[in-house]
């Protein structure tokens, strides 16, 4: 029997049907399934977020309440006002006042500019204490009415460029360039270039004051320097660019500076111990100048007692500085060092007694000290004479007798 095309086809056309039927309700289901999943989970976000931040934010909170009573606790209780030259500021107080703060909540403010201003800022109220490395100028009245008390020995270095092939400088030579006899380097053993001179411009300045009252006992001599400069960390700067550079400044200030040679001076490296020992001839007291009146008088004695504590004594040793204390031999062998220096730059060298009476003599005429020396002048030299006529009449004898 022939079945016709369209009945064939019609098992296919009903498995097509009955498939359609079956799939179309699956497929109508998975529309509303999605919304029910995703709308729960939009939902939760929102709310676990804003729950988790204030839980967070609690402990940071909380710190600020804990940093308050450090703060408090290291607030310091009084404050000082400082000011001197720019060699005291770096070498003496920059450390020392950073350790009197923690060790005894004192502030020390420190304003540095020159050794006049802080001499005249203590004077007129200004400030409470200054820094110097030289005494009192007698003929300022404004420092008349002040104390100035020494509290540590620094080194005088002559500084030069490391360029400069020159390791040694005499006393004389030093006397020599200063007056300007000497204004080559050949002169000192070095290259056939000028010497170029470097000096702080200030008036009165300690580190030159103190130089000048070594070499010429006069702190305030006139001197044949072309180059100045307003302190002595400017003179510095200048004179490691010029390897024919010289210039003064301090051991606590330059050593261990690789820009910068210090010159040994007759042979003797400057250092704490050749300060101490006397065999470095180029120290200094360093001052702390105050007003007994002062409003913070009593404070500032504190801070200078307190200069003897071991950690402040070390902490001047680590700065190249001696306490003065340590160095009182230094102030007792002062005539023998300054008749030596007296001998080395005059131009017809003397005995060592003529040398001291000669240096007492113009810095204290009338002390008792003085009137010692020129007596034992006088009688080294009474010695002599009669030694002199001693042999003479010796030698008469000795012909007389021949004859």
């Amino acid at each position: 029997m022939t079945i016709s095309r369209p009945f064939r086809a019609l098992p296919r056309a009903l498995f097509l049907a009955c498939a359609a039927c079956w799939l179309i309700p699956l497929s109508a289901a998975e529309p509303a399934a999605k919304p029910a999943d995703t709308k729960p989970a939009a939902a939760v976000k929102p709310a676990a977020a804003p729950a988790a931040k204030p839980a967070a934010a609690k402990p940071a909170a909380a710190k600020p309440a804990t940093a308050k009573p450090a703060a408090a606790a290291s607030k310091p209780n009084q404050s000082l006002v400082w000011r001197g030259d720019i060699a005291s500021a770096r070498g003496l107080m920059s450390e020392l006042a950073k350790l009197y703060e923690r060790e005894k909540k004192v502030r020390i403010q420190l304003t540095p500019f020159s050794t006049v201003s802080g001499i005249d800022a203590v004077t007129q109220g200004s400030a409470d204490f200054a820094g110097s490395l030289r005494p009192n100028h007698p003929k300022r009245n404004e420092e008349s009415g002040l104390t100035f008390v020494p509290v540590a020995w620094d080194g005088l270095v002559m500084i030069t460029s490391p360029a400069n092939p020159v390791s040694n400088i005499s006393i004389k030579d030093i006397w020599r360039v200063y007056y300007g006899r000497a204004d080559n380097w050949k002169l000192l053993g070095g290259n056939d270039k000028a010497i170029n001179m470097y000096a702080v411009a200030g008036p009165l300045d300690g580190v030159e004051y103190a130089l000048r009252w070594l070499i010429f006992r006069n702190g305030d001599q006139r001197v044949a320097v072309p180059r100045v400069y307003l302190n002595t960390s400017k003179l510095e700067e200048a004179v490691t660019l010029d390897p024919s550079g010289l210039g003064v400044s301090t051991l606590s200030n330059t050593a261990g500076n690789p820009k910068l040679k210090l010159l040994n001076v007759e042979g003797v490296v400057p250092s704490t111990a050749s300060v101490r020992d006397g065999s470095y001839a180029l120290y200094t007291p360093v001052y702390v100048v105050l007003r007994e009146d002062g409003s913070n008088a009593a404070a500032v004695k504190d801070f200078i007692a307190w200069l003897e504590t071991p950690n402040a004594k070390a902490l001047l040793l680590k700065r190249q500085l001696l306490p003065y204390a340590d160095g009182l031999a230094l102030k007792d062998g002062d005539a023998t060092r300054l008749a030596m220096i007296e001998t080395k730059v005059n131009e017809t060298p003397l005995a060592a007694p003529a040398a001291t009476a000669a240096a007492l003599t113009r810095v204290a005429p009338t002390s008792a000290l003085t009137q010692e020396a020129k007596a034992e002048a006088a009688e080294s030299r009474s010695k002599k004479a009669s030694a002199k006529k001693a042999k003479a009449a010796a030698g008469a004898a000795a012909e007389a007798g021949g004859g």
